[in-house]
């Protein structure tokens, strides 16, 4: 069920390419001070203490840091998930932060593909058609072009001898490059990924690296929480996120 949520469409929100603004002097992300507060049976805890970034369109970033360090909130507040106590959040120049439920769907379908560490396809749907998923719930493209469309996406990650397979009938690192063609659906400019290659072995883990950054070379921008220290050093610039802040931002 959470995926569908996820995709949840409300029809009576309209919220094109076109209603948005030009991104924040060239950068695609621009977070601006911002302070994410959870209440907890222990009191108030403060997940994110003035966070500050900037990404320009095509950036791959890798987010690293310890457990508890802010990694997954911070995505968190990039794709809508969560909303920030205090601060700004622009994603190509949408205020992000200042989005209702409704808009926030519409726009999360439109404007960014989400890979999750544990994949998400639906298990009842075909892989094409977990790759349509998106298409229909954003009503994305012409329903006659939609499966050429879900062949194509799936001809690029390698998989679209498995089109009519249900997901349980290939292998977790196949099961990957599926969710990266249906988080790539609707053609979204910003990527985020949460632990993508977590659930896999290295020699899987690197060819969807090398899948993400054929993605960046095609001017795409990738987000990607990881904890893996050698994969982070093979996107263009690393994040280290403690406590809340970030403490080292490096590039490659």
């Amino acid at each position: 069920m959470f995926i569908k949520n996820w995709f949840k469409r409300n029809n009576a929100v309209n919220l094109s390419y076109d209603d948005q603004a030009a991104p924040q002097n060239g950068n695609l992300i621009k977070i601006s001070q911002v302070v994410k507060i959870f209440e907890t049976a222990a009191g108030k805890f403060t997940a994110l203490k003035g966070v500050d970034l900037a990404v320009h369109q095509g950036e791959f970033i890798a987010v690293v840091g310890k457990s508890g360090s802010g990694k997954s909130t911070l995505i968190n507040m990039l794709t809508g998930i969560d909303r920030p106590t205090s601060g700004t959040i622009y994603v190509g120049g949408m205020a992000v932060h200042t989005l209702s439920e409704g808009q926030m769907a519409v726009w999360r379908g439109k404007y960014v593909g989400v890979v999750f560490q544990f994949f998400q396809l639906l298990p009842t749907l075909t892989v094409i058609e977990n790759v349509m998923l998106p298409m229909d719930f954003c009503n994305m493209y012409a329903f006659k072009e939609r499966t050429d469309k879900a062949l194509e996406l799936l001809e690029q990650v390698d998989m679209v001898s498995e089109a009519h397979k249900l997901p349980t009938a290939i292998s977790g690192g196949q099961q990957q490059r599926v969710a990266i063609a249906r988080a790539m659906a609707n053609d979204p400019p910003l990527l985020v990924a949460d632990e993508p290659t977590g659930n896999l072995d290295s020699a899987t883990a690197k060819d969807i690296l090398r899948l993400f950054q054929r993605l960046v070379s095609e001017n795409k921008t990738i987000v990607m929480v990881t904890h893996d220290n050698e994969l982070a050093a093979q996107a263009t610039r690393t994040i280290t996120l403690a406590d809340g802040a970030i403490i080292k931002d490096i590039e490659h």
